[in-house]
């Protein structure tokens, strides 16, 4: 993305075809955050999702569909997934998943589908820490199919094509579990001395890559044997490291700590590139159009923008106020889609380019 297009990222519904539920507040990005330009002009707009209680709408992973231009919001609590149309901005919910309460350091909460990975032409998988089920879901019917369940609670979930199977990451039994994609029954489970956290698939190499958040290290696991092919240090500290995401084509991993960005070149394990950004990180996503990372800051209430060059070497080029707790964006036909459970919504940053 050229400095030109961020200057004029003009956050405007009407212009991008969506209509949000809550009104489009103005904002700037800011002071000093573009690199080599004036600062972007940048908006904020909400979409409210239903069901919400006092505690707002749980979520963690998003997806976007490509194939039906959709963004899939797996919210926990309500016992449903919502399924948002970038174009108009409609909710449907998909209803009936299950959902159960949970202690956790004496507080209760209630937990649901969390998860979301597409699948080959016309299937979603869902992951649901409600039952420990992960199903498969008609993306254009928005029906249920096919459903598996663990033993284990789920936490991320991908689909690797090259294999046709869904890896689901379970760090709480500190294992990741591997099931056929067609019926969802468990083909294997891989141990570990950590615990799994964020996910990426290599299929031109054979790769899923993993974090163990515990021990700060990365892992690059083979598709066929299972075993672990290289262990890498990000240096992300006390928090661990998040998120992933794998660059196709160009050998590049990118790892969310929780207030820094790294690229690890795939082939030599050396970290390439390395970016401060707002406290609160969790996953982040990846425009390849633009070689542009997203990643929200959630106790700073902001979204960092940032240039990917060929390098690895990761560049500011936008930092935008959201809101305290949004985080996990994705990137869905121009805009991005950040969740904010507390508010029981969506914080979306459109991206005029």
């Amino acid at each position: 993305m050229s400095t030109s297009h961020l200057s004029s990222l003009l956050v405007c519904f009407a212009a991008c075809g969506a209509a949000p539920s809550a009104s489009t507040t103005a904002a700037k990005a800011y002071p000093g955050s573009a690199q080599g330009g004036a600062e972007p002009e940048v908006a904020t707009s909400t979409i409210a999702l239903p069901g919400g209680t006092a505690d707002g709408v749980a979520m963690d992973y998003l997806l976007f569909d490509p194939r039906t231009h959709a963004v899939w919001v797996p919210a926990g609590n309500t016992g449903s997934v919502d399924v948002i149309d970038t174009a108009t901005a409609k909710v449907t919910r998909i209803e009936g998943f299950a959902t159960q309460e949970l202690e956790r350091r004496g507080t209760k909460r209630t937990v649901g589908p969390s998860s979301a990975t597409l699948g080959d032409t016309g299937t979603v998988y869902v992951g649901n820490r409600g039952d420990f089920s992960i199903c498969a879901v008609d993306e254009r019917a928005l029906t249920k199919r096919t459903c598996g369940k663990l033993d284990a609670m789920p936490d991320g979930i991908a689909f690797v094509a090259t294999t046709h199977e869904v890896w689901v990451t379970t760090p709480r039994d500190k294992s990741i579990r591997i099931l056929d994609a067609t019926t969802l029954a468990q083909k294997a489970r891989l141990p570990f001395e950590g615990e799994p956290e964020g996910f990426a698939v290599d299929n031109a190499h054979g790769r899923f890559y993993t974090n163990l958040e515990d021990k700060d290290q990365t892992l690059a696991i083979a598709l066929d044997t299972h075993a672990v092919a290289a262990t890498w240090q990000p240096k992300c500290g006390e928090d661990g490291p998040h998120g992933l995401w794998f660059v196709d084509g160009e050998d590049r991993l990118l790892v969310a700590c929780s207030a820094e960005l790294r690229a690890i070149d795939t082939t030599t394990g050396t970290v390439v590139g390395t970016l401060a950004v707002d406290d609160g990180v969790d996953d982040l996503d990846y425009d390849a159009a633009t070689h542009t990372v997203y990643a929200g800051g959630a106790k700073a209430g902001a979204l960092a923008i940032a240039t990917l060059a060929p390098t690895g070497a990761l560049t500011l080029r936008a930092h935008v106020p959201t809101r305290p707790g949004a985080r996990n964006g994705v990137v869905a036909d121009g805009k991005v889609y950040l969740a904010h459970g507390k508010g029981s919504e969506l914080v979306v940053v459109a991206v005029n380019r």
